[in-house]
């Protein structure tokens, strides 16, 4: 009962959309606020671990920013299926 309703279009779409959201959110919280926080200086460290940090953040942020259009396209074309 409750599985035939996981397979249908929307719930996969829906479900796929989630799983990226998910997976942003834990870039953001894990990797690239503790790595910007390095490389702004709020925690102390050293200057050679500033400048991987910072790259770090970066390339996540990037990351985070192409999961961005299809985790945006997921969500709101599960609308439109049958």
């Amino acid at each position: 009962m409750f599985g035939d309703k996981l397979k249908h279009p929307k719930a996969i779409t829906i479900g796929i959309g989630m799983w990226l959201g998910i997976i942003m959110a834990y870039n953001v919280w894990m990797i690239i606020w503790p790595n910007q926080k390095i490389a702004l200086g709020i925690v102390s460290a050293n200057d050679d671990e500033k400048p991987i940090a910072a790259r770090k953040a970066m390339l996540f942020s990037r990351t985070n920013t192409a999961l961005s259009i299809p985790m945006l396209y997921a969500m709101v074309s599960a609308q439109n299926l049958y």
